[in-house]
């Protein structure tokens, strides 16, 4: 297993509240970056699937309604990483850290991350645009009152994660059209990979 080394292989956060386009942002960066993109949310669900040890006692937290300890998903994004680092042009972690314990804890262990980009948007945005994903997906988690209690966790934790990082935090607006954002990352991310 080689070890990652970000000057090689950038690592980036994506970050930005429920709503803010991370999602098609990490698609458009997949397609002209070939980054091995990375969701906590999909390494956790694949576990799950896996029938393994810890897919039992992932199943048994989840099932409680608790959050899963950060060092099961630190080990899983770990591991994920390393099978993919001979091959990965990049990484992109999407919407970890969520807490700044975890960014702290990431570092430590798997390596410095490259860049943050923050998709930022307001509360407003995220929540119109929340409802409207609700009401094409019949997503359960997107009423009203789960959005703004939603929103308001990620916003607290956020910032704290945020102001750890202010010289690899790049801020994006994330209320413009699809392809003037991806412009603004691409101005972030083509440095990365020219060097």
């Amino acid at each position: 297993m080689a070890p990652i080394d970000p000057s090689k292989t950038p690592i980036v956060w994506v970050l930005g509240g429920p709503g803010s386009g991370k999602g098609t942002q990490c698609e458009k960066i997949i397609a002209k970056y070939g980054f091995t993109h990375l969701s906590t949310g999909d390494l956790l669900r694949a576990e799950v699937k896996s029938g393994s040890e810890r897919a039992k006692t992932l199943t048994a937290i989840m099932e409680r309604g608790e959050l899963v300890p950060n060092d099961i998903v630190l080990d899983l994004l770990k591991e994920a990483m390393l099978a993919k680092a001979g091959e990965a042009k990049g990484f992109l972690i999407d919407g970890y850290p969520r807490e700044k314990s975890q960014g702290i804890a990431f570092e430590q262990t798997i390596a410095p991350v490259s860049v943050i980009i923050y998709f930022e948007a307001s509360s407003e945005t995220l929540t119109k645009r929340l409802l409207g994903r609700a009401a094409n997906s019949g997503r359960a988690d997107d009423n009203e009152d789960t959005i703004k209690l939603r929103l308001k966790t990620f916003l607290e934790n956020n910032d704290q994660v945020l102001a750890q990082y202010p010289d690899k935090l790049k801020r994006i607006n994330a209320e413009d059209t699809v392809d003037s954002i991806f412009n603004q990352v691409t101005q972030i991310l083509d440095p990365l990979v020219a060097a």
